[in-house]
């Protein structure tokens, strides 16, 4: 209650300062107005809007709303542009809903715990809405599971450090069904029991993989089958598929010496599709489970970006492709507007 006074009277505050430049800048064009030490310039107004709301506005939004005060006194903007959200254009037949004249504010957290060293950084994130996880994994091997207790309202982390020479982490995900978190690296597949309570032998490398991998992204299905899937691209243009069980774990480990930090599994035994799909990188890879297909981007400038079934990657039907100059090395897919966006 007593933050939603406090912005309610910093509101009211950046109201009245707003008022205070639109009836300067009506004098201004005028010629009526004669300059005293209460004008308000550019300087003044960004550093009152910041001591009104502090972090919460960010310096593009304050002189966005600034320069479009200036330059059409007569429409003020809306309070809301300052904080970055624009209510949509009414064409006069609807009435706006009371969803949208409501500004939500998430709630912010920082985390203060360091998850990587010195010379060290954060490689990818994951967000597991379901089970209110956040997966980390760092260039160098220090793979990170953030969980949030809703009862607590407390932030738990498991954190592990898997012991490299050169290979490098390259991406991570989570596998909702054998709860483990996979990442890959230049050389192998790394499967680790965050909720292991031994330090050592609390996962599974895959490994050799004869290319560079790059990238990995988990098949998300409705079924609950004690199974999961994953997806990867490696430097050579090629996608696999995976398929572990928990069976895997058992049956197809290799003995390792008391000192290992994990057990290890031969690629060799394991039935993994692949598909030579793009000429270059497979930057990125993504199952979008909305349209029950993967998508996979490329710096290739011919197969830039591929849209398919999975079940493209075991056979050599076409798949559905187009090409961008200089290649594609980001998208992602919104269900509410039905469209992919790409950036090359």
């Amino acid at each position: 209650a007593l933050e939603l006074i406090d912005f309610k009277s910093a509101l009211e505050q950046f109201q009245n300062l707003v008022e205070k430049m639109i009836i300067q800048k009506t004098k201004e064009s005028s010629g009526l107005y004669t300059k005293d030490n209460d004008e308000i310039d550019y300087d003044k107004f960004c550093t009152t809007t910041q001591t009104l709301f502090g972090p919460a506005v960010k310096d593009q939004n304050i002189q966005a709303f600034f320069r479009k005060v200036v330059s059409n006194p007569d429409e003020k903007p809306e309070w809301l542009e300052i904080f970055g959200c624009f209510p949509e254009e009414s064409d006069g037949t609807s009435s706006p809903s009371k969803e949208s004249m409501i500004l939500l504010v998430s709630e912010k957290r920082q985390i203060t715990h360091s998850v990587v060293k010195r010379k060290d950084v954060i490689k990818a994130i994951v967000k597991v809405p379901l089970l209110h996880f956040t997966v980390t994994a760092s260039q160098r091997g220090v793979l990170t599971v953030f969980s949030k207790e809703v009862i607590l309202n407390q932030f738990l982390f498991y954190s592990l450090y898997f012991h490299q020479d050169t290979a490098w982490i390259t991406g991570c995900d989570f596998l909702p069904n054998l709860k483990y978190v996979v990442a890959v690296t230049e050389s192998t597949i790394i499967l680790w029991d965050y909720k292991s309570k031994e330090r050592e032998n609390n996962g599974f490398v895959i490994k050799p993989m004869k290319n560079c991998l790059l990238c990995v992204s988990t098949v998300t299905t409705s079924d609950h089958l004690a199974k999961d899937t994953i997806l990867m691209g490696d430097d050579k243009g090629y996608v696999y598929l995976l398929t572990l069980t928990n069976d895997d774990f058992i049956m197809k480990q290799s003995k390792a010496e008391k000192e290992s930090q994990f057990r290890f599994m031969d690629s060799e035994s394991f039935n993994m599709p692949k598909r030579k799909l793009h000429d270059d990188w497979v930057v990125k890879i993504k199952y979008i489970s909305a349209l029950k297909r993967f998508a996979s981007c490329s710096t290739d400038s011919i197969n830039s970006f591929v849209l398919d079934d999975i079940r493209r990657l075991e056979d050599n039907l076409p798949v559905k492709e187009f090409s961008v100059p200089k290649g594609v090395n980001a998208f992602t897919y919104c269900g509410k507007a039905k469209v992919i966006v790409t950036g090359g």
